[in-house]
């Protein structure tokens, strides 16, 4: 069965329906759709990382969530309707590549001496003091990295930030499988809305933060300072994917944009601020003012009676 390509109107998402029908954007709940055909020359998936369970399972997930969540959290987000959970495959680059990476750091080792002073107590008696104290030594060091960085996973998706996939990974990316109309048949699935250069310059910059992340657990001694590196990458690869995303977007006042919050399709990692009810936060604000002034007065009674 062909897909109907539909372009939200108001976060732009390109959503393709295989078997399923929507009245509203599942990122914004936006009723505002127009259909239009699919998007010439889009990266075509190679792999699929599948949803695990189904809604009534995720929606367990986010009521577990949302009940370790603050008595301050507003009640109208539990209130939300399982047919507001959506299930989305949304597009991803995976990317990998080989980093060699120039650096230089300073290398601090520790070790510990023993002071001795002389004091005079209240009396004004001569008494001697000893102590031992740590003390760092650095020593400059410099060298060459090479390491392979994989499974680098950005988003190429109108409707979900790059911030909110990785609030939920990871992925157990073991279990991709080849991509074929049929795993995604029931679901809506989003169109790539980042062209591969774009997906890979984001890639790269993230293999190179990944080097940063390696070099700090890989430096020697007690600790380091200055540490400074220069990354190249070669042999990159990168794979349009997509990956399982429960979005609950519920438009809880008129004059804010919609909450939303993503579970991860596989593990149940689940995202999003929820919003706090003013009244509630200010009551506690009040109460807690209440108490730290009877505890001042408890002590200044107390210190006046002795």
């Amino acid at each position: 069965m062909p897909a109907a390509t539909f372009a939200c109107g108001q976060c732009g998402a390109g959503l393709g329906f295989v078997g399923v029908r929507t009245e509203t954007c599942p990122y914004c709940v936006s009723p505002n759709f127009v259909e239009r055909p699919p998007s010439a020359h889009q990266p075509r998936p190679g792999f699929v990382v599948a949803f695990t369970g189904d809604a009534a399972t995720a929606r367990r997930q986010l009521d577990a969530w949302l009940g370790s969540r603050s008595w301050f959290a507003d009640p109208r987000i539990k209130r939300a309707r399982v047919e507001q959970l959506r299930g989305i495959y949304v597009p991803a680059y995976l990317y990998s590549a080989v980093a060699d990476t120039d650096y230089t750091a300073s290398i601090g080792e520790h070790y510990t001496q023993t002071e001795t002073r002389e004091t005079k107590d209240a009396d004004g008696h001569t008494q001697t003091e000893t102590r031992s104290v740590t003390r760092t030594e650095y020593r400059p060091l410099a060298g060459h990295h090479v390491g392979y960085v994989t499974d680098v996973l950005v988003s190429a998706s109108a409707g979900l930030a790059q911030a909110e996939l990785r609030a939920v990974e990871p992925y157990d990316l073991r279990l991709l499988r080849r991509y074929t109309p049929a795993v995604v048949t029931g679901w809506i699935t989003e169109e790539f809305s980042r062209d591969p250069d774009d997906g890979r310059r984001i890639s790269r910059a993230g293999a190179i933060d990944e080097v940063g992340l390696r070099l700090r657990r890989f430096m020697p001694g007690d600790s380091h300072s200055d540490l400074t590196w220069r990354t190249s990458v070669r042999w990159e690869s990168l794979e349009p994917i997509l990956v399982p995303i429960w979005v609950l977007a519920v438009r809880y006042r008129d004059d804010r944009s919609a909450l939303r919050v993503v579970i991860n399709g596989q593990t149940g990692a689940i995202a999003g601020k929820v919003p706090l009810t003013a009244w509630k936060v200010a009551l506690a604000i009040a109460l807690a003012a209440i108490v730290i002034a009877a505890i001042v007065i408890a002590i200044a009674r107390h210190g006046g009676s002795g």
